[in-house]
């Protein structure tokens, strides 16, 4: 939180929720776009993780979350492997990141212990349906 913030804190109520969709995808029907269209309706700052992407849906894609202009993150979403998301964990524990979220078949017990033991709040669960959204009824075309 800033200084601005914090000197005035009815400025919190303007501050967006933050998000990195790391997997996530140019393809409507891949989860990780969903994601980024469930999380920008629901008023988050949403950051794209993707390798060669230039855009997500609107969103500029980073390629990494090494990337993202910012230093503190609400969430971190995981739409990739649990071996990718192994390399991945390391660079998100240097960003402060209230919650990780491992989605369905993102998660492993290594890489929940990995995030824990860097001091990671993991969350294994699905992050879209968390927000109040249906990724089963997000159009994909």
């Amino acid at each position: 939180m800033d200084a601005g913030a914090a000197a005035n804190p009815s400025s919190l109520a303007y501050m967006k929720p933050t998000i990195a969709i790391v997997g996530a995808s140019t393809n409507r029907s891949k989860f990780g776009n969903q994601a980024v269209r469930a999380y920008a309706r629901q008023g988050y700052d949403v950051y794209p993780i993707h390798p060669k992407a230039q855009t997500v849906e609107g969103f500029r894609a980073y390629p990494t979350i090494d990337d993202v202009p910012v230093a503190e993150l609400d969430r971190v979403s995981f739409y990739v492997p649990p071996a990718i998301g192994l390399q991945v964990i390391e660079h998100v524990a240097k960003k402060r990141v209230r919650e990780v979220w491992l989605n369905p078949g993102a998660e492993s017990p290594g890489l929940i212990a990995r995030g824990q033991a860097l001091g990671l709040n993991m969350v294994v669960a699905c992050s879209i349906v968390d927000i109040g959204e249906d990724p089963h009824r997000l159009d994909t075309r």
